[in-house]
């Protein structure tokens, strides 16, 4: 299973992109997804950078296997998961 979450709408709302964040890692937790896309967008990458610091915080980072940087689109970042 696959989730997609895009930030464009909410790019500029701090509170919204981390509730948005745990959010969709919480979700990706109960219904044991496989992939979650993140689509922070291209722009000046500073929402990008926002997002890898958030994937980076300590109890973030134990629910997930490992981050992809999307070489082809650098606004598209792949968390995967692997579950027991």
């Amino acid at each position: 299973m696959k989730l997609k979450l895009d930030l464009h709408e909410i790019f500029n709302k701090g509170h919204d992109i981390d509730r948005a964040l745990r959010g969709i890692m919480d979700e990706a937790a109960a219904k044991k997804a496989t992939l979650v896309e993140i689509i922070p967008g291209k722009g000046s990458g500073q929402l990008k950078k926002r997002v890898l610091r958030f994937l980076d915080q300590k109890d973030v980072k134990q629910l997930y296997h490992r981050v992809e940087k999307d070489s082809k689109n650098f606004g598209r970042l792949f968390v995967h998961f692997r579950w027991k």
